[in-house]
């Protein structure tokens, strides 16, 4: 459990585990204790390195806008400072915004990616859900005082005061219009998508951004020759919730890691 001086960022991450390495990044609001009921299965076959994004939990913000971009560059840093040149990266959320933008910006860093409750583009969210975004702001930071979320912050956080300004600066980013279909499409390494079946993501978009990685097209054929490089899975009985903290997550996960994916032919 460390600090890395990365991208002018005092970034927090933690390592548990060995073996290849997988990296962990949070949802928005949250920490690397947002995997605390999973790390364990994680760990146990992983080299887990589970980070704090900047702003967020023990990394403090710096003077510059909050984007998915910049952060992304921050992983990328880490994996750099951390001398390892092809990680397995899972994002969940916001962090998964991330780490999407991290294997598009940086494919040699990342060996296979994971992306559970993210969208490829920000209409990809229920409309509901958007406007809830939309209004996030300091007056929503002070209604969230006492909350679980806001508890741990100011356990952690080296400056608790400033939550009202991650807030505001989370609500600037999830204001902000992308789509990374064309970039998507073109993505070189194997990925996972995973999903809830009751998520903030309509099943819609969850079968447009796995066409975009080659999946659901054809039949992949008796012996699955024709079976994409990347996988979808949908966990029955799940929200976007509490999905990242579900035991279905990691048997969802390890496998898609460690096992062989074939290209199709």
């Amino acid at each position: 459990m460390s600090y890395a001086d990365v991208n002018g960022v005092r970034l927090w991450y933690e390592i548990h585990g060995t073996g290849r390495p997988l990296v962990l990044l949070h949802g928005g609001y949250g920490s690397t204790e947002m995997f605390a009921p999973v790390l364990p299965d994680l760990a146990a076959r992983r080299q887990v390195v589970a980070v704090d994004l900047r702003g967020h939990g023990r990394t403090a913000d710096v003077d510059r806008p909050l984007r998915y971009e910049s952060m992304a560059d921050d992983v990328a840093a880490l994996l750099r400072h951390l001398d390892l040149p092809a990680a397995d990266v899972l994002g969940y959320s916001l962090g998964g915004g991330v780490a999407l933008r991290a294997a598009i910006q940086h494919p040699a860093l990342v060996r296979r990616l994971v992306l559970v409750s993210t969208p490829c583009r920000r209409q990809g969210w229920y409309p509901e859900v958007l406007a809830a975004m939309a209004a996030q702001d300091e007056r929503v930071a002070e209604q969230m005082r006492g909350t679980p979320p806001h508890q741990l912050y100011e356990r952690v956080a080296p400056r608790p005061q400033d939550w009202p300004a991650l807030w505001a600066r989370t609500g600037e980013l999830l204001r902000r219009e992308y789509d990374w279909s064309a970039e998507v499409a073109a993505l070189p390494m194997p990925v996972l998508l995973v999903f809830a079946d009751a998520d903030s993501i309509p099943v819609r978009h969850v079968a447009e951004f796995f066409g975009l990685l080659g999946g659901g097209h054809r039949d992949a054929g008796w012996d699955g020759t024709d079976r994409p490089a990347s996988r979808l899975a949908v966990l029955p009985g799940l929200t976007h919730y509490d999905i990242v903290g579900s035991p279905a997550l990691p048997a969802a996960v390890l496998p898609f890691l460690t096992h062989e994916v074939r290209a199709p032919e």
